[in-house]
């Protein structure tokens, strides 16, 4: 299977938006046009910017970025202070703090929803329009597209996830839970080299988030419980003949997780724990651990081990 990131999907034409009609160069005459009464159909974001302004060059290429990577559902207009200063003093009397720049003010209908001063890294710029764009009751298209793909997941379409997750990842790269989709969406498919190849793209920054550590977990698991599958009724035979062969158990616990009989390998191991808590370092209570960030911390599975562990440890 080749490698589904950033590919469109079937039907679609793959353009991006042209960016030139949300993000403009915006002056006195145009404010109320541009910002105000445009803030009533579509957030605004006005970078108060200056040509003698260091970190002006650095945050507006970022602004611009992210505002282009949402699609049109958030308007950028750029306001140079000194060739403004008409406006600027309006603005200022109105309560507007422009005493420094940059400084970015979001709008939306027709009042001011929030602002930042200074240059902001990329992954903050990206927060702080995310939290705009739910305001106004819309997200970023890459979120859209998570979402979808999730959803698409849950019933099965492994495929059609993958795409989905993809093509999220081409809006957003440094986005965790379209890496975490994709590299579960691959395992779904069989595809562990896939698997793999994913995770070792997923961008450093965000290479300890839940959902990436939740992915290589699984990973992990699959591998470890695709080898242990195959001996599944050896487990069971050994166990039969010594109920006290923990390594039987614990190897079971893998082999009944990697096919998706998870309350068996939760018990397998909680019986571990139950008769002998230190066995190999706490190995059983440490894999169990795994299972729960493989499977994700809000899955009914997890909550219902962890409360058994919990009643086990604290009793």
């Amino acid at each position: 299977m080749e490698p589904l990131i950033g590919q469109p999907r079937a039907g679609g034409n793959g353009a991006a938006p042209q960016p030139g009609a949300f993000i403009i160069d915006g002056d006195q005459k145009t404010f109320m046009q541009e910002v105000i009464e445009a803030s009533r159909q579509t957030p605004v974001l006005v970078d108060f910017w200056a040509t003698w302004c260091g970190p002006c060059k650095t945050l507006t290429p970022l602004l611009e970025k992210t505002v282009t990577a949402a699609g049109g559902r958030v308007k950028l207009v750029k306001i140079d202070i000194d060739k403004n200063r008409g406006l600027i003093q309006q603005l200022t009397q109105a309560g507007l703090p422009l005493q420094s720049v940059p400084t970015v003010a979001a709008f939306w209908q027709g009042q001011i929803a929030d602002l930042f001063q200074g240059a902001l890294p990329e992954s903050e710029i990206k927060r702080f329009i995310e939290a705009l764009l739910k305001l106004a009751g819309g997200a970023m298209p890459s979120a859209d597209l998570v979402a979808e793909a999730q959803a698409a997941f849950a019933d099965g379409q492994f495929e059609d996830a993958a795409q989905l997750f993809g093509e999220a990842l081409q809006q957003d790269p440094e986005k965790p839970e379209a890496w975490g989709g994709l590299i579960r969406a691959m395992l779904a498919l069989g595809d562990e080299e896939q698997a793999s190849h994913a995770l070792s793209q997923v961008p450093a920054k965000i290479a300890d988030h839940a959902e990436i550590a939740g992915a290589r977990s699984a990973l992990a698991l699959a591998v470890e419980g695709r080898r242990a599958a195959g001996l599944l009724s050896e487990f069971e035979a050994r166990l039969r003949t010594d109920p006290q062969d923990h390594q039987a158990r614990y190897d079971l616990a893998t082999a009944l997780n990697s096919l998706d009989r998870r309350p068996e390998a939760a018990d397998a191991l909680l019986t571990i724990v139950r008769a002998d808590r230190k066995w190999k370092d706490d190995a059983a209570r440490l894999q169990l651990l795994k299972f729960f960030e493989a499977w994700g911390f809000a899955d009914p599975e997890t909550l219902a081990a962890r409360r058994k562990l919990s009643t086990l440890l604290f009793s």
